[in-house]
């Protein structure tokens, strides 16, 4: 963790690399609800999503991020000493990590008003899961999931104002729609 915290504040380090007269996409708070069919959790659910940009390099940042997501449902489930029946499950994971964008709007000749970026997002996700009572079956059934947290992203903002944003954010994890502030 020490490391992780450690480079985390050498690449914050490195914002004064950029040019002077270089858009400075950092400073910026993410609040984002969305849709996504977790490969981690095998459901479909509206995932919450919070991340604050830091400007690392001309075009590029880095977001440490949080993330909560649930997802509820039912298995049919019995064998010769249980009898079958349907149970409730909740799957509740929790994604920390960190997520890079590069900005493409020197490139694609954006406006102030547009902002456009592909990402990567890496972390830990914590996963839990609940059963009703007297569920005596196999509690990982579509298997265990992995602890990493590994997604492609490519989005877009329009800026309202100077201050607040409207951003999409399209992912191979989970897809969001939010506000982003500006400081």
């Amino acid at each position: 963790m020490k490391k992780y915290i450690a480079t985390l504040c050498l690449f914050a380090s490195l914002s004064n690399f950029y040019g002077q007269d270089a858009e400075k996409f950092g400073n910026t708070l993410n609040i984002g609800v969305g849709s996504g069919y977790g490969a981690y959790y095998y459901g479909y659910g509206f995932p919450l999503m919070l991340n604050y940009e830091i400007d690392v390099a001309k075009n590029f940042t880095l977001a440490p991020f949080v993330g909560f997501y649930t997802y509820h449902n039912s298995y049919y489930w019995g064998n010769p000493g249980h009898n079958y029946a349907y149970y409730n499950y909740r799957y509740t994971a929790i994604p920390i990590g960190v997520k890079g964008s590069y900005y493409f709007d020197e490139l694609l000749n954006a406006g102030d008003k547009w902002d456009f970026y592909g990402a990567l997002s890496l972390g830990y996700i914590a996963v839990s899961t609940t059963w009703d009572n007297g569920y005596a079956g196999d509690p990982y059934y579509y298997g265990r999931p992995s602890p990493l947290y590994l997604s492609l992203h490519i989005g877009t903002e329009y800026h309202f104002t100077e201050k607040i944003g409207m951003f999409l954010d399209l992912s191979s994890a989970y897809s969001s729609i939010g506000v982003a502030a500006h400081f």
